[in-house]
């Protein structure tokens, strides 16, 4: 059974209001959590966070960089609090995304939803070691990827790797301002959503617009993104907008069994589905429910739209789904397929496909430059017209 997620659902789910999906099949253990600052206080993260990038946002160092970085990757990614004290701050600013989701009186709605909703979350990440692993992970992967791309693609290198989470630091903005510091003649906006939805990767690119027409000023070095991987879940209602993530996440399904031979059945399943609202559909948990009463005693589950463990792995399918649930539908065997995570195997995929995106010379794929045909945010069209008039 595959299960589709993205980490955007990830924080959904954690926070109670998500949208996501994935591939059923397994279980691994949580890493050591990583220590960083704590973000601002969250009653006013969302008016001082320019001041609190000011005081504290700190350099990625890459010490092996002995030379000015010519081309940057900015990897981009939802993020996980990587201590119990940063997943109120966390909530706060998913809650406030008005591109992953739209409140009434948001402003007011979400620090209601973040403070109601952070005791629960902090037990979930007590649970699987006091915080999410994805900044390690994260670092380990590009690491390994701008060592290789030094090596395939020296008339673009020195290559340095930036960090730019949606909802704890380094933020998004940040990591621009750090590029912009180290005086780059090239960015490249690298999705680690490898299916492209609207809520995940669109929300990050939306950030990288802002951030430039906030500040006022032009970027001083050149941009193209990799806004999805060749080839989290929706509410019904972002699918019907024309959000091209379901049909890329069931590609993605597909070239993977071909590769397997179609060698067991599987199915793609979705999860997280909150309140009465329609979702995709099946959900994980009555998939895993209808197979053990169709006699399926063994389940494996295939984590499809992941790059690395986070609480969505750790602790929904590893602990909710592999042990609870597990036991009491009577599953005699169930595994989840373990992440990339730090598999030189997959550093060397990441490198290859900046590699490649560098030899097209193109700025961004030619899906990104169509706009949902019943897109209700104007921010999206600004957004690609940034990304498609960039001279490189």
């Amino acid at each position: 059974m595959l299960s589709a997620g993205t980490n955007m659902a990830a924080a959904l789910r954690t926070a109670g209001v998500l949208l996501r999906e994935r591939l059923v099949y397994g279980s691994s253990r949580a890493g050591q959590p990583w220590r960083c600052q704590s973000g601002t206080a969250a009653a006013a993260a969302a008016t001082t966070e320019k001041a609190h990038r000011a005081k504290s946002a700190e350099p990625q160092v890459q010490p092996e960089k002995s030379r000015k970085p010519k081309t940057g990757i900015l990897m981009l990614n939802m993020g996980g609090p990587e201590t119990l004290g940063e997943v109120h701050d966390f909530l706060l600013r998913l809650f406030l995304d008005r591109d992953l989701m739209t409140l009434p009186i948001q402003n007011k709605l979400a620090p209601f939803i973040a403070k109601r909703r952070t005791p629960k979350i902090q037990e979930q990440y007590r649970r699987i070691g006091g915080g999410s692993p994805i900044k390690m992970w994260t670092c380990k992967q590009g690491e390994g990827m701008v060592k290789l791309l030094d090596e395939l693609s020296p008339d673009t290198a020195p290559h340095k790797y930036y960090i730019g989470f949606r909802y704890v630091h380094p933020l998004t903005e940040e990591a621009i301002e750090e590029m912009e510091r180290d005086g780059l003649e090239r960015a490249i906006a690298f999705t680690q959503y490898p299916q492209y939805s609207c809520s995940t990767t669109g929300s990050s690119l939306n950030a990288i617009y802002r951030y430039y027409n906030e500040v006022g000023k032009k970027p001083t070095m050149k941009w193209s993104t990799i806004d999805r991987w060749p080839t989290h879940p929706l509410l019904i209602q972002v699918v019907n907008r024309g959000d091209p993530y379901p049909q890329e996440v069931g590609a993605t399904v597909h070239k993977v069994m071909e590769r397997l031979g179609y060698s067991n059945p599987y199915r793609l399943v979705w999860q997280s589905k909150v309140g009465p609202v329609p979702w995709l559909g099946p959900q994980t948990d009555e998939a895993i429910k209808g197979l053990c009463e169709r006699g399926r005693k063994n389940i494996l589950l295939v984590p499809i739209a992941f790059t690395s463990d986070h609480i969505e792995t750790l602790y929904e399918l590893d602990i909710e789904y592999s042990q609870v649930l597990a036991k009491e539908c009577g599953v005699e065997n169930i595994r989840r397929a373990e992440s990339l995570n730090g598999n030189p195997l997959f550093s060397k995929a990441l490198a290859d496909l900046v590699h490649s995106h560098i030899q097209s010379n193109k700025l961004c794929s030619k899906q990104l430059t169509l706009s949902c045909p019943l897109c209700v945010n104007p921010v999206c069209r600004e957004t690609k017209s940034f990304f498609t008039s960039q001279q490189l």
